[in-house]
């Protein structure tokens, strides 16, 4: 399902305290700029009747209105999870290649499936894994392996915070930005996070979406210091738990756990703030013109 239009605004119209009401009372939209007229996007046709409804009795937002007093009509609720994966195709998309992966590879048990989605292909026999040159698979045609090992996950903990993780950074990105921008994104973090944990720790058996998580975090953090706007709107609180994490998951204590694919973390993270560089740079640029 396609965002739909709301609204269209002149440019002169402060759509500010409208937009500040919508996100106290957590209506998705969007605002963007199209031909001299803003113009507000909802997820379907009955929300952006909710919209245009509540434009009307409160255009300016009110401010210091006392929601607790009011009572929203059942269309303004938040939508269903099947309504926001229907908005949000993209986003839905990849976590379902990733929960179908999970089931052809019980989570990481089934070699026979797994080795033809990790980095490196591997034979193996009861005790260890033998890993095949990178090039070697690569001359084979086998380019999917520089980007399918996010969609392996090795537990269900595993899976279960990556997923949520990735619901909540791609469908604002995708709100925002759009869904090819959004698979352009993950493919990106992908490739640099999977090329960067090759590298740093040789043959090895990795996968999981966190090297993308880091990648997405980064990139919304500095589009928003960039170019301020209520999709990307995120506490602080939640970038430095992140930051947190990264720096515990390099100490022993966590190795002792089980192996940590932190070059990934970093690697996606990096190029992550590199990509909100300049996305939140060019947006900027165009709230300016």
């Amino acid at each position: 399902m396609k965002p739909v239009t709301a609204m269209r605004l002149p440019l002169s119209t402060d759509l500010s305290g409208f937009v500040q009401l919508l996100t106290r009372l957590q209506v998705p939209h969007r605002v963007s700029e199209e031909r001299g007229e803003q113009v507000l996007w909802a997820i379907d046709e009955q929300m952006a009747a909710d919209i245009r409804e509540l434009y009307q009795r409160f255009p300016d937002g009110d401010a210091d209105l006392d929601l607790s007093s009011y009572q929203p009509q059942p269309r303004l609720s938040r939508p269903s999870l099947a309504a926001q994966a229907r908005a949000c195709p993209a986003t839905a998309l990849v976590l379902l290649l990733c929960l179908i992966v999970a089931g052809l590879t019980y989570l990481g048990d089934n070699l026979d499936t797994l080795h033809w989605l990790t980095f490196q292909d591997f034979s193996f026999d009861n005790e260890n894994l033998y890993f095949l040159p990178l090039g070697a698979s690569l001359d084979a045609g086998q380019w999917w392996r520089l980007f399918t090992p996010m969609l392996l996950h090795f537990g269900v903990l595993h899976l279960t915070m990556n997923a949520l993780w990735y619901w909540e950074l791609g469908k604002r990105i995708e709100i925002l930005q759009g869904r090819i921008n959004l698979i352009g994104l993950t493919l990106l973090f992908s490739l640099v996070s999977n090329t960067a944990q090759y590298w740093y720790s040789g043959p090895t058996l990795f996968g999981g979406l966190s090297g993308v998580l880091y990648g997405l975090l980064g990139h919304v953090f500095v589009y928003q210091w960039l170019a301020p706007n209520n999709v990307y709107r995120m506490p602080r609180s939640v970038m430095v738990m992140m930051l947190v994490w990264l720096v515990i998951c390099m100490t022993p204590l966590i190795s002792m756990f089980g192996q940590i694919a932190n070059a990934a973390h970093v690697g996606g993270l990096l190029v992550g703030c590199l990509t909100g560089l300049l996305g939140g740079a060019f947006a900027r640029r165009k709230l300016r013109a």
